[in-house]
């Protein structure tokens, strides 16, 4: 930890930076950089706390992955080549420790905020929702969201964690990951499956069993903008609050932008800061205040950085 702030943190470092794929694949390690240079500009380093997290352990993965899952990311990383899926996901030597550091930037954001109260915390390079629970998918090795889950449950005894994702792509990772678990409250605006990758997250799918209505998806039509997000955005709010959580976390993806090279999605940046300002007024509503905001997607490098730092902004706005 190097500067201290009272109220929000940002978790990121080298290691973190490292997570990225080779060969011109979207999710290139230039991400981080487009994002720190922004954050740069805007002179946003003096105002936070800068966390400097360390990798995550074997144990810590294994709160949301399956042992087998996690032995073949290990295997795989110190072979190099390939895929981890069936062709979105590369292997290359040392993935797993760059992946592992990714899983360790969101808990120790996730700590930082449980041990005080009142606080914010953002990672840029995280919220790697597509990740199952024992796969890869869409570019993410470890979910670092249903990891942040678990151990806000098993480490604090939190009982009623939300997650709130408006990035393009339905975080199926997460939704699949806890589909049947009552606990975690899902909310998720993305563009319809029927025009995106997974194509999943109909509005149909609201949970399973125990679970039924804890869960929210709503699918947009590709070229949603601003205006379409600002009808469907109260009701994530309303179904937030309804349930009163211990903690929430947004999944602030930036495809979901106008222009985007991967999504048909028009947001601007506008939502992303609303997002961020709404749902930390809703955590001080509930008392407690924490909110821990992950990256996510986003792939045109531009539009990251004005959508994440916008999200920062709104933090410390609060």
């Amino acid at each position: 930890m190097i500067q201290q702030d009272p109220q929000t943190a940002v978790s990121m470092s080298e290691r973190q930076a490292r997570y990225g794929f080779p060969g011109g694949h979207p999710f290139g390690a230039d991400r981080h950089g487009a994002f720190v240079r922004e954050f740069e500009q805007r002179k946003l380093g003096a105002r936070v706390t800068m966390l400097e997290p360390a990798q995550a352990s074997i144990e810590e993965l294994l709160l949301f992955h399956t042992p087998a899952y996690v032995e073949f990311v290990q295997r795989s990383s110190e072979q190099g080549g390939g895929y981890l899926d069936a062709g979105d996901t590369p292997s290359f030597r040392g993935v797993f420790e760059v992946a592992a550091c990714v899983v360790g930037g969101s808990l120790a954001a996730a700590e930082w905020i449980m041990a005080g109260t009142r606080r914010r915390a953002f990672a840029p390079i995280a919220g790697l929702h597509h990740a199952a629970r024992d796969r890869a998918a869409g570019f993410c090795v470890f979910n670092d969201c249903g990891i942040v889950i678990e151990a806000l449950r098993r480490r604090h005894g939190l009982k009623r964690i939300a997650y709130v994702d408006i990035d393009a792509h339905h975080g199926d990772g997460v939704y699949y990951g806890f589909e049947d678990d009552p606990g975690v409250i899902f909310a998720d605006i993305h563009e319809s499956g029927d025009t995106l990758y997974p194509g999943t997250g109909s509005i149909a799918e609201t949970g399973r069993g125990a679970a039924i209505g804890t869960k929210l998806n709503l699918p947009l039509p590709a070229g949603s903008g601003d205006a379409q997000f600002q009808k469907v955005w109260p009701l994530v709010l309303e179904h937030v609050a309804r349930h009163e959580p211990e903690f929430l976390i947004l999944q602030c993806g930036a495809d979901s932008i106008a222009g985007d090279p991967l999504t048909n999605m028009r947001f601007t940046p506008a939502v992303h800061a609303q997002a961020a300002r709404d749902l930390c007024a809703l955590a001080d509503r509930l008392g407690h205040g924490r909110l821990l905001a992950l990256g996510g997607g986003g792939y045109d490098r531009g539009n990251l950085a004005r959508a994440w730092t916008a999200v920062l902004e709104a933090l410390l706005e609060q």
